[in-house]
């Protein structure tokens, strides 16, 4: 049996990218962005564009977050349905969110297409599906209230649904053609790549120390450097560390993992989300599934296996790789990774301008691709013109979430029995 490897995917099959930088002198810029995933990398592009100069700091390198570590869905709106964002948000500034983040796939191929990022676009749609009746219910529901709206949905049933998915496992589910797929490290490094060619500058290995107003800037300090900055953005996300900041109080960490296989041939394989989608089933726990650009079957679920034993990893993507695609056969698992997310208490983002000229932003819930990128933008167009009307949600008074550590660890206990359970066959 070969070797199941701890390995992000995406950055096996992205190519290495130059050298890496470590802040070691004391620079100036017009804004400093603190987190090198995509919301900062989007900012960063925007605002060079516009004439700004910018330093952007990464506490680890570019990529190591959600930002290179996700799924690669490109999804269109939020985790929760758009009646029910409108219903916390209140109806003019929920509309607006579903509008944005309706919107928001297009602005990711777009970025792609302008800046030539080589990073496994596809823009053929998402599938979203129904593992039972209850799913049923709320795909109909989700199909129903985006439609309403416009949307470029529909609901698959019957033959139709099993020729997409590939499986008779599933008895509805829900195209989104406003979606689709890409490599996350190979759109970061590509966007990345695009901010040093605009003349940013981005030093990798530079965790933040401090952060402290000196006159009319920022110093935002590191072990070996600092940078006074007129503004600065803060987008660190569900990696935020440090005593300098307590915007990871706003939220708390969950967990995904990934199980990739070798790349698979044959008709069998062939037939499996033959056109192109990535999906995600209706479970509570769900199970995320795509393939790459070679064929490999990508298995997913909320969680972490980064602690967990190989025979663990394998019995359970061999559980649900066997429910949904037996035609498969026997598949041979090739590596795992697992990052972490920013839940929120409602699973909407909070926008924070915790003091003049800061900006700051947490809470994705898993929708990082498409939300980063817009956010980015969002924020690189407020700093320019300091109008409010640039942000798809106003700012947030910064309210702790409770007891984010004890969530963290109750969701963790929750979702490692469940897994278990699927491995002994006592759930699915």
């Amino acid at each position: 049996m070969p070797e199941l490897r701890q390995q992000c995917l995406w950055e096996h099959v992205t190519q290495p990218a130059a050298p890496s930088r470590v802040l070691n002198a004391e620079l100036k810029a017009d804004v400093c962005i603190i987190g090198g995933g995509i919301t900062g990398l989007s900012a960063a592009i925007h605002l060079l564009e516009q004439g700004k100069t910018v330093i952007l700091l990464e506490a680890w390198k570019i990529g190591h977050g959600g930002s290179g570590r996700n799924v690669g869905l490109v999804n269109a709106g939020t985790w929760i349905r758009p009646d029910d964002v409108e219903a916390t948000l209140g109806q003019k500034q929920g509309s607006r969110l579903n509008k944005i983040l309706g919107e928001a796939p297009g602005e990711v191929f777009a970025t792609i297409e302008r800046l030539g990022i080589d990073c496994q676009a596809h823009n053929t749609g998402t599938l979203h599906m129904a593992h039972n009746a209850t799913g049923v219910a709320d795909l109909e529901a989700r199909h129903q209230q985006w439609s309403r709206r416009g949307a470029d949905v529909e609901l698959l049933t019957g033959a139709k649904c099993e020729e997409y998915c590939g499986t008779d496992k599933i008895s509805a589910a829900l195209l989104d053609r406003r979606a689709g797929t890409i490599n996350p490290m190979g759109y970061t490094q590509g966007l990345a790549a695009a901010v040093e060619r605009l003349g940013g500058q981005i030093f990798q290995q530079s965790a933040v120390q401090g952060l402290e107003r000196e006159g009319g800037s920022w110093r935002v300090k590191t072990a070996k450097g600092s940078v006074s900055a007129d503004k600065v953005v803060i987008s660190t996300g569900a990696y935020t560390e440090g005593d300098w900041t307590n915007l990871q109080r706003q939220f708390f960490r969950g967990y995904y993992y990934q199980v990739a296989s070798v790349p698979l041939q044959g008709a069998a394989a062939d037939n499996v989300l033959k056109h192109g989608q990535g999906s995600w089933d209706t479970r509570t726990v769900l199970s995320s599934i795509r393939r790459d650009d070679q064929g490999r079957l990508l298995l997913g679920s909320l969680g972490r296996v980064d602690n967990k034993p190989a025979w663990f990893i394998r019995s359970w993507a061999d559980r649900i790789q066997n429910h949904y695609f037996p035609q498969l056969g026997k598949v041979e698992w090739e590596m795992h990774w697992t990052g972490c997310i920013d839940f929120t208490p409602d699973h909407l983002m909070r926008l924070f301008e915790p003091a003049p000229g800061i900006v700051a932003v947490t809470g994705y819930n898993g929708r990082g691709n498409t939300t980063g990128t817009v956010i980015g933008k969002a924020f690189a167009q407020y700093l320019l013109c300091d109008n409010p009307d640039a942000l798809p949600i106003p700012f947030s008074a910064m309210k702790p979430v409770s007891a984010p550590a004890l969530r963290t660890g109750f969701y963790e206990t929750g979702f490692s029995l469940y897994h278990a359970g699927q491995c002994l066959r006592v759930v699915l």
